[in-house]
């Protein structure tokens, strides 16, 4: 017995529905795997790992502290983008980072206080020192 026209409409409609829903559903669902290790899995690397947060337009903490080399993360927990950008050339710079999303630099080499800011937003300030 053949299948009226509405029904096979109404088939489409809902098989469309369904392969949206499923799309929707991988999509949340965090398919990659984590790509550094988690704050509890010990860091087979000797180089120490640092962190500044972007909240309501300031660094935080706005002067830190490192080792030569360490590796520094910063977390933007801002709706704006952001920078951190190294005032001496070549020093270290971020690129942008959106709002919600994290970068990662490695302290220069060289001891020394390092000035920077963010490049889209001169106003926000801060000091990496190295040693």
């Amino acid at each position: 017995m053949p299948i009226p026209p509405r029904f096979r409409r109404l088939q489409a409609v809902v098989a469309i529905a369904v392969l949206c829903m499923l799309i929707a559903l991988a999509g949340c669902s965090g398919g990659s795997a984590p790509t550094s290790p988690s704050p509890s899995t010990p860091s087979t690397t000797s180089v120490s790992e640092e962190r500044i947060v972007i909240e309501d337009f300031r660094f935080e903490p706005a002067d830190l502290t490192v080792s030569p080399g360490a590796k520094v993360s910063v977390v933007n927990e801002d709706s704006a983008p952001h920078t951190v950008t190294a005032e001496a050339p070549s020093a270290f710079d971020t690129s942008t980072i959106e709002g919600g999303r994290t970068a990662m630099f490695t302290a220069p080499s060289t001891a020394g206080a390092y000035r920077y800011l963010c490049g889209i937003h001169p106003s926000m300030m801060g000091t990496l020192t190295v040693r």
